[in-house]
């Protein structure tokens, strides 16, 4: 599958991405759309890929950070038809390791897709980390 990774905000199909997360991803379903809005317009950094010659959005990858040492990765996906292609591991290399916080502690929650990110370094919390579940 031939493939691009772009970082501009205003390119991202947002009527794409939000039919995903609100019908597909276990973790975004309890949002709003005006809330997903929200985060999209207040992220620190959207990395999303995009399929070659017709520019449709096929993953989405949104951060938020201090911008200076730590970042959160947040709801990132591959739909279906472009799965087992890459573009995952390119989504998460462009955002962790190409982007302005190569050198930041990045930290996200996830129920799937361990294996990816254990490629990117992410791993069980050390002893200095606490979180406070919402609730």
């Amino acid at each position: 599958m031939d493939f691009e990774i772009d970082d501009d905000p205003r390119r991202v199909d947002r009527d794409t991405v939000w039919e995903f997360l609100s019908t597909e991803a276990y973790w975004g379903r309890n949002r709003t759309r005006e809330a997903f809005d929200r985060q999209v317009d207040g992220a620190w950094r959207i990395v999303a890929a995009y399929r070659k010659p017709d520019g449709r959005l096929l993953g989405f990858a949104r951060a938020f950070s201090d911008g200076v040492l730590s970042a959160y990765l947040a709801d990132v996906f591959v739909l279906p038809v472009a799965r087992g292609n890459g573009v995952g591991v390119e989504l998460v290399r462009a955002m962790i390791e190409d982007g302005p916080g190569r050198d930041f502690r990045w930290m996200l929650h996830t129920a799937d897709a361990h294996g990816l990110y254990e490629r990117f370094g992410f791993a069980a919390p050390d002893s200095d980390f606490l979180e406070r579940p919402s609730g």
